[in-house]
């Protein structure tokens, strides 16, 4: 791996952590709003989508191929979906089995990245797959519940589409994914008006920063690190790296709440974190190796 590729996978890398870190902002703020979960769903991407139009007319970007509309839409739809399923399966099944069965999506990645674009994943991402699960049960095992299937089954058909945009959007590595990612929340947008018409919001001082917060950073900023992370970084490394987004839930909790993180959730998370480090070893070995004089290409 070139330097240059090195400093590019890097740069994917950080801009996946920041993302992760956005994401992980939304349990707590949904708490603050006592809307209908699919009217903070449409209202929060319908917010993120003009952020990102605001962005996209100040900036001044190179010319570039244009997006295929099949990988386009697939992309947008599938990131609408996430959203969509996630709010019901929490909805319809405990959190932990929700949070739980849509980290599924590594998995979905690999094996589609690995059809679809033959991104082939490397032993260190299969080593992660297995250590990522075995944290998750020891982070959740304390709030584990048997929910009811239909509920579990809507949160792994969010890993699904999950990892299935992951892989989208790397099709458009050499395009714009961003495009993916506006269309997305407007497709939200449209699929949540019935809901926004039967149950309005209540506007009021205490709930106007929880859903701009949330529409312009949690999803509006993330959206646009992701599009910036995924087409310098595989989509299943994508998704692994994604995997710190849950663990962050229990500090936001005891920043605001001082709630302590049980001994289970600090071991958990502390495979998991020691996972997403293992897929980093490569490039590690191979800057080590370069700085010895050997020049090794994984």
């Amino acid at each position: 791996m070139s330097d240059e590729s090195k400093k590019q996978h890097l740069a994917g890398q950080l801009a996946l952590i920041l993302c992760a870190i956005f994401w992980s902002t939304s349990g707590l703020f949904i708490k603050m709003l006592d809307w209908h979960p699919l009217v903070i769903y449409g209202v929060r991407s319908s917010i993120a989508g003009l952020f990102m139009l605001c962005v996209r007319f100040f900036q001044k970007p190179a010319p570039k191929p244009k997006n295929k509309k099949a990988p386009l839409w697939a992309g947008a739809f599938a990131y609408s979906f996430v959203m969509l399923t996630f709010v019901l399966a929490n909805k319809l099944t405990t959190a932990a089995n929700a949070i739980m069965l849509q980290y599924s999506a590594p998995i979905w990645a690999a094996l589609l990245g690995w059809f679809l674009i033959k991104e082939k994943p490397r032993w260190e991402h299969w080593t992660a797959l297995v250590m990522i699960f075995a944290g998750f049960f020891i982070f959740f095992r304390d709030s584990l519940a048997t929910g009811a299937l239909f509920g579990d089954s809507v949160a792994i058909l969010s890993g699904i589409f999950f990892g299935a945009h992951s892989v989208f959007m790397r099709m458009q590595k050499d395009a714009n994914p961003a495009d993916s990612m506006l269309l997305s929340h407007f497709i939200s947008l449209i699929i949540s008006i019935p809901f926004i018409i039967l149950y309005p919001p209540q506007l009021s001082a205490s709930t106007i920063f929880p859903i701009v917060f949330m529409g312009v950073i949690q999803i509006g900023c993330s959206s646009l690190l992701f599009s910036y992370a995924i087409r310098r970084i595989s989509a299943v490394q994508a998704m692994l790296t994604a995997t710190i987004e849950p663990l962050l839930n229990p500090v936001w909790v005891l920043a605001v709440t001082g709630e302590r993180p049980t001994v289970s959730a600090l071991i958990g998370g502390g495979i998991i974190l020691t996972a997403v480090l293992t897929t980093q070893l490569p490039i590690a070995a191979s800057a080590i190796r370069e700085k010895g004089g050997k020049h090794d290409v994984f």
